[in-house]
């Protein structure tokens, strides 16, 4: 499926690609409504209610990912609520083998992320990844998401990479689109960034299931 020999960067997401998105899905769809439910007293149903609508108003922008949006939104302490439940947060099969070849084979990893600050450290904590990349770009220090083209402008003017020998690797169909339109030559899409929940379609990528399909030789 890819030619390593035509690939200099790697540019990896992290929720649902490189990590189990079963712990972010659990997170803001089942313990954020029981916390927020035990907040304001209200039945479990309508706080789920009001969350659904409350996540679908900011959906794609950087406040989606922002753990202080959300806590003065919701006037809940997030990076607390997270560390409650962050036994949950996995690396997918494989992964750590595939960074490893790619590794070997001398390729620059860069991890892309559009997750806050304070859930990529305390994922980087738990999972001890952070070694495997040459470089973390986390999408708030860039003042945009990856769904907006000009992110990708901004990556490049401080991770120089050649688009058409570069390797993106995300589970967001609009991530890997606003890739797609920058340029970048190779883009991989994960099917099941969800390990309990349901495979996903390529939608026109290149997929895979897991990272075994795509180790290095």
């Amino acid at each position: 499926m890819i030619d390593w020999n035509q690939i200099d960067t790697l540019l990896l997401d992290m929720d649902g690609t490189l990590l189990d998105l079963h712990f972010d899905n659990y997170f803001w769809l089942e313990h954020v409504p029981r916390r927020y439910a035990e907040r304001r007293g209200c039945p479990l149903s309508q706080a789920r209610e009001e969350l659904g609508d409350r996540y679908r108003s900011v959906e794609g922008t950087l406040e989606w990912y922002c753990v202080d949006h959300w806590s003065r939104e919701l006037g809940l302490d997030i990076a607390l609520l997270k560390a409650e439940v962050d036994h949950l947060i996995a690396v997918h099969p494989h992964v750590v083998d595939f960074l490893d070849a790619a590794r070997a084979l001398e390729k620059r990893i860069v991890l892309v992320t559009n997750a806050h600050q304070k859930a990529l450290a305390l994922k980087m904590e738990r999972t001890r990844l952070r070694g495997h990349f040459d470089a973390v770009i986390c999408a708030h220090d860039l003042g945009l998401p990856k769904e907006h083209r000009e992110f990708w402008d901004r990556l490049q003017r401080i991770e120089p990479f050649d688009k058409a020998r570069t390797l993106f690797v995300d589970d967001s169909l609009p991530v890997l689109e606003s890739a797609r339109d920058y340029g970048i030559g190779y883009l991989l899409r994960v099917l099941k960034p969800d390990t309990r929940g349901p495979s996903r379609e390529a939608e026109g990528f290149m997929a895979i299931d897991d990272f075994s399909a795509i180790l290095p030789r």
